[in-house]
């Protein structure tokens, strides 16, 4: 088999490259109390679009820096009994979808809902004063100027937690049967909301994002979605000055440091010839979760469609 990254028994015990910060658990303990400081407001209004097996609904609440973040959510006509939870986070630069994209857990009995990642392109607001340029579709350095504590990613990753609080509280889901999905920027969210949410069932992270930023940049994949590590040394530190201190704080949004608390089981589904975000950079998150985990590979796939995964996790997160 052809190798853009480590042989695969290298994968296995590969362990990261990405430093971590020594006060990692702090730093989301006071992002988390900053969270849940802010009244959510949360709104579900009914949505346009009708269906003859689910309700609608467009959800609206309140993050922090005041953004006013979207979502939306369908569940079954028929609440016979609590439903189970499937939480759904898109890919870079995307949204929560259109509905067509909900029926099917809908039909099956799931309420499903998904999030606009603010400051993409859905209707989520990014709010607050930066500092410098965000170079387009950056987002890793957005805010690093401010700090640390301002970092875009930061409150992404609350706006995913808050979702899933505030989803696993509604009165007719099942709360010990929920599950959490998604690709590349939604893998890597995956990782991170069980990471910072207790009680979540089974997880289906593919070939996640978010991960180990100095490998990314060691193997010159610092391109395409990475790209703004490289800017960021370009415009801001051309000679390297701050690379260690770069590195060290970009490690607070790094997923891998998030799935070191993932209780929730996992499914991680990884194409060995991903080079938008190599296998080695999804290893060191997976390496890292101490629940029941599996990892289903693709040998021959890159960052693409994965044959058959959409139906191995649907009948996954169905088994709850």
């Amino acid at each position: 088999m052809p190798l853009i990254d480590l042989p695969l028994e290298k994968l296995k015990v590969y362990e990261g490259r990405n430093p971590k910060p020594a006060d990692f658990d702090a730093y989301w303990n006071k992002a988390l109390a900053e969270l849940h400081a802010v009244d959510p407001e949360f709104r579900m209004v009914p949505a346009e679009f009708k269906s003859p097996v689910a309700d609608c609904f467009e959800l609206y609440f309140m993050g922090t820096n005041g953004a006013k973040i979207h979502g939306r959510l369908a569940r079954p006509k028929k609440l016979d009994a609590p439903t189970p939870l499937k939480i759904t986070f898109h890919g870079l630069g995307g949204n929560a979808g259109d509905w067509m994209g909900y029926l099917a857990d809908a039909a099956s009995g799931f309420t499903v809902v998904g999030l606009d990642c603010r400051g993409q392109h859905g209707t989520s607001q990014e709010t607050g004063l930066r500092t410098g340029s965000s170079f387009g579709n950056s987002y890793f350095t957005r805010g690093y100027l401010d700090g640390p504590e301002n970092l875009y990613y930061r409150h992404v990753y609350l706006d995913c937690a808050r979702l899933a609080e505030l989803s696993m509280e509604l009165e007719w889901v099942d709360k010990s049967r929920v599950g959490v999905t998604g690709g590349s920027q939604g893998g890597g969210l995956t990782l991170v909301c069980a990471g910072l949410v207790k009680g979540l069932k089974r997880v289906a992270p593919v070939y996640p994002f978010l991960c180990d930023y100095r490998r990314i940049w060691e193997m010159d994949l610092a391109l395409n979605a990475y790209h703004d590590i490289r800017d960021f040394f370009r415009v801001y530190d051309p000679r390297h000055e701050r690379e260690e201190q770069l590195f060290r704080d970009l490690g607070y949004i790094d997923a891998q440091f998030f799935a070191e608390r993932i209780t929730a089981e996992v499914k991680m589904f990884t194409g060995l010839m991903d080079t938008i975000c190599p296998p080695s950079s999804q290893f060191a998150a997976y390496n890292k979760i101490k629940s029941p985990k599996d990892i289903v590979l693709y040998p021959d796939y890159g960052h693409e469609a994965l044959p058959n995964s959409g139906e191995m996790i649907y009948q996954y997160l169905l088994e709850m």
